[in-house]
């Protein structure tokens, strides 16, 4: 039996033992110390960061804008110097500003591939045909994915929102969840590149093109605004433990 002076604290006293539970919200470290949890991003906050913010669905589509603009008013070369120059300066802008740069890179990288081929071709419509052969590309592997069971969209919502976590994958009901939703992502940019492919086809060499101009804008951001949102609905509806469970940082 261990005896106490009076006045005196046991030295154990207000120190949790291994292995005890600290308050709900916290985890023990190493070094005795405890940190709350970080709760998972809101979902207007994912929507945000894979859009860039309201300024980044705007300067996304400022190149193709300037470049219907620039096609219009004068001529294919000078508007494709033009779009060019300002997906660049955007770009620009946003460095010196140490703003991410991600979808000013993205846009920079577009408009140089679509700029490099219709400087070539002499077509302005040629201007839009990488973005019609990426969206088939992208539905393509999105279907693929799911007849491998390997939902491409499962898991770049483990990269992108629960921080590499792949616990879904043992979760028959995420994994459903996933390979609907990825199909419904391939559907659209499927359904895409129908539109956009039929519209190419039917105009002319030295068209202006400025209906794939319209229907590249319309078809961008708008429904993929849709797609996200669904996507957060429905995953966080399917596995609330999966999509909303606060995620502990690693010291």
């Amino acid at each position: 039996m261990t005896t106490e002076t009076p006045g005196e604290r046991p030295q154990n006293a207000g120190t949790a033992e291994p292995g005890e539970h600290l308050a709900s919200g916290e985890v023990e470290k190493v070094d005795g110390s405890a940190e709350a949890e970080e709760p998972l991003p809101s979902f207007s906050e994912q929507l945000a960061d894979q859009l860039g913010g309201v300024r980044g669905v705007i300067e996304s589509g400022v190149p193709v804008l300037v470049f219907v603009v620039a096609n219009i008013i004068w001529s294919l070369r000078p508007a494709i110097v033009i779009a060019v120059a300002s997906a660049v300066i955007i770009g620009g802008w946003r460095l010196a500003r140490r703003q991410p740069v991600r979808h000013a890179v993205n846009g920079i990288f577009g408009i140089a591939i679509g700029a490099i081929i219709a400087w070539r071709t002499g077509s302005a419509k040629d201007f839009y045909l990488p973005g019609i052969l990426l969206s088939l590309g992208y539905g393509l592997i999105m279907l693929a994915s799911v007849a491998v069971r390997r939902p491409i969209v499962g898991w770049v919502w483990s990269l992108l929102v629960t921080r590499g976590r792949t616990d879904w994958r043992d979760d028959p009901r995420m994994v459903r969840t996933f390979s609907w939703l990825t199909v419904v992502w391939a559907l659209t940019y499927l359904a895409k590149v129908l539109i956009q492919a039929l519209v190419f086809q039917h105009t002319a060499d030295d068209s202006p093109a400025t209906t794939l101009g319209i229907l590249r804008l319309a078809l961008g951001y708008p429904p993929y605004l849709l797609l996200i949102a669904i996507t957060v609905w429905a995953t966080r509806r399917a596995s609330p433990e999966i999509a909303q469970e606060p995620i502990v940082q690693q010291s």
